[in-house]
Formats: C-alpha cells, structure tokens, sequence
C-alpha cells in the first residue's frame, strides 16, 4: 500500500476525515447543489477514464465466477452477501447484453473446494437469468469453501478454444479470503497470461494477495466493496469492454457472421419443430414452434438472436446488434463544463428544462455547441449514446440536401 503524503502507511493512522462537511446548504436549506457537485465530479472521472483511439474487444466472452462457499451468508451486506450480489447481478446481466449485443457470457460456481460450470457460454441473458435463480438464491447452496484455481481452469478451458478475435475475460465474485486449491495457482496465473485471459476480481471482505497478483498478471482491476451501492458501481464497470488484450499482436481480420430472418419451417408451415437452443430440453413441448430463425448455412433453427450455430459454429446475430455495439467504437466525446452565467442558454437542449438558480454548471457538446444539463449530459453518455444537437443538425442537413 502507498504511503500517505504525511508519512502514515495505513488509512486507521492517519486522522479521520470529515467527509459530511462536504455537503452545503444553499441559501434555501436545500442539499440539491452539493449533491449534484458530487455527481457530476464522479461523472466527469469517468468519462476522463475512458480512453480514445484503442482497440476495444467487441465480440465479448465473459465468465462470471460466482462464490458460494459459507462466507457469502455473512450479513455485512443486507440481507446477506449471497441475495445482495444476487440481485446486483439480474441488473448486471441485463445491462451486459444490452450495451453488448453479439457477446456471450458463462458462470461457474464455486463451493466445497470444487467448481461447476451452471452456464455455458451464450448470448440469452433469459438463460442466464434463470440460472441464477435457480443456483445461487438459496442459503443452503452456500457451503464450504471455494477453490478459485479450480474455477479459473475451468473458465480457461473453455475461453482458450475460441478464435483470435474474440475477447477472452473472467469476471470473480469472491467473498471468502480462503482459497482450498489442488495446486500450485501461479501456474495458472501463467496459463491464462499467455491465452490472453483477462481476469478481474470483485472482493467482498478484504484484499487478498493472490487476487491481486492474479489481476496484475492478466491486465484486470482488483477492487473491495465498500458497501452495496459500491459492490453496484464496481460491477456495473465491467459493461463497458475493455482494451483488447493482444492488442499489441492482434491482427485485423474479417469475422464471418450469417443474418438469418425469422421464417416459417419450409414446406410446412403448420408443423411444430424443435429448435437447436431447446434441444436438450425435450421434454419442453413449449418450445415447439412453427417458426424461427435459419442458419443461412446449415439451416440450423434457432428460436433468438444472437447466438452461435451448434452445428456449423456460425455467428447469428442481426443487423440492429451490430449496430447497438457501434457506439463503443466511436463513443461521445466528453462535454464542456461551462458556467451557467458565461453562457445564453437558458434551457436544456434535450429536456427543455429550465436552468435553476441551484445549478452551477452546463454542459456543451464540442461539436454543435448546443447545451444540456447535468442529468442530460449523463443520460446521453451513459444510456443514449448519441448527441441530440448532432442527430438534429445531421437530420435537417439531409432534409436540405434533398
């Protein structure tokens, strides 16, 4: 750990900090003003974190490692460590697929010194949320303890079959500060560097030397939850994709995908089949369906988008998925904080909102000029993904041109 400016190695020997002084009241009694400070100073790191011009891993393939060994039913985290990262998990989920449509995910569980693999990877977030449900919601699926060599093998297992392109990363929930492992672990630290696994770890309880060491060694982030609403903000970084991690020796290369339509069974369009996403489940008769998507090269059926084919291996996925993942290429560039009285704009470009007195600062786009507020500007970075005042110019330009 760094050491402080005064000398003090450690936060409990330093003095204590009055972090409640940074809240002030406006003429009014209002906090308004100081928490929106506080918000748009967290708002802005972050876009200042965000990094242009690198090569990012689209095509996403991410295990989540899930601890349920006894220490996720300590009570530090209400109602208990397993049901709060439970529930910030069906949130995480849902957003994963949502800003990243052509990508898949996996978990594995990890208790009683050994680890199982409950999804494997695919690109249905229904599925997964199911699974979750069913394997990790229950007390008495918490016993034990985990082995984390085992779950990082049986994550590389899988992740070092797939092609050159595809982003290769692990994600660990980990609650316990023990590990029971069968053997030496930094031989697994070496085997995932050089497949070009990148490994984060979200801790629970304390800092653990291996974890750390295991992130530093595969390019991921190591953090400790303070508290839910941290455990929340921790998870939800993890949206975003990262920098490839053989950017440095990965070649660009075509990746080949099928864009098949939703159609009804050839020839007979009354029939029930079976697709391959349900083949396992036959005793499902739900799932017989008229209709569904069709491998453009083996004809395989498939009942959702995106997906890979089981037969051929082909990527499925459809137009609009390719372009919900366009937005991470060229994201939108950081506003301009400007003073609400250097500028004439009194109302939000976006919202029409009247600029309040309690507002210190607005928001331009560097491209059009135009101004937003506070709660704009974070809708449109963190949700939008596209700037209402360059859409509106881009349109009536157009209009024009015609």
């Amino acid at each position: 750990m760094a050491e402080d400016e005064d000398g003090k190695e450690y936060r409990w020997e330093t003095g204590y900090e009055k972090t409640w002084e940074a809240l002030q009241e406006d003429d009014d009694g209002l906090l308004e003003a100081s928490v929106a400070d506080i918000i748009q100073r967290a708002k802005r790191k972050r876009q200042a974190e965000r990094k242009g011009h690198t090569k990012l891993g689209m095509m996403r393939h991410l295990y989540l490692i899930i601890d349920s060994s006894e220490a996720m039913l300590d009570q530090d985290l209400k109602p208990t460590r397993q049901l709060c990262t439970n529930k910030l998990l069906e949130g995480f989920i849902e957003e994963f697929f949502d800003q990243n449509p052509i990508s898949q995910m996996g978990m594995i569980s990890t208790r009683n010194k050994r680890a199982d693999k409950v999804s494997e990877l695919a690109g249905n977030a229904r599925k997964h949320l199911n699974v979750l449900q069913a394997q990790f919601s229950q007390p008495s699926q918490c016993s034990g303890e985990p082995s984390l060599q085992n779950a990082l093998e049986l994550a590389a297992s899988s992740l070092k079959m797939l092609p050159s392109h595809a982003s290769r990363e692990v994600l660990i929930i980990l609650g316990s500060l023990t590990t029971c492992d069968p053997g030496d672990i930094n031989q697994t630290i070496v085997l995932l560097k050089s497949h070009n696994v990148r490994v984060s770890v979200i801790g629970l309880a304390a800092e653990v030397r291996v974890c750390s060491a295991l992130c530093r060694e595969t390019g991921g982030t190591y953090s400790v939850v303070l508290d839910d609403r941290h455990f929340r903000d921790l998870l939800y970084q993890h949206v975003e994709p990262p920098p490839s991690a053989a950017a440095g020796s990965q070649e660009a290369s075509l990746v080949k995908m099928g864009f098949p339509h939703h159609e009804m069974t050839e020839g007979r369009s009354s029939s029930l089949t079976m697709c391959m996403c349900h083949i396992d489940s036959t005793s499902d008769a739900s799932k017989l369906k008229s209709g569904g998507y069709f491998c453009p090269q083996c004809r395989s059926k498939y009942c959702e988008l995106p997906t890979e084919c089981r037969v051929c291996g082909l990527t499925l996925v459809s137009a609009p998925h390719l372009a919900r993942s366009y937005h991470h290429l060229f994201p939108v560039q950081a506003f301009v904080q400007l003073d609400l009285h250097s500028t004439d704009q009194r109302y939000c470009y976006s919202c029409r909102v009247r600029f309040g007195d309690n507002e210190k600062y607005v928001y331009s786009c560097g491209t059009c000029h135009r101004v937003f507020c506070l709660e704009c500007d974070m809708f449109i970075h963190d949700t939008l993904h596209t700037c209402p005042g360059c859409a509106t110019h881009q349109s009536t330009f157009l209009q024009q041109g015609r």
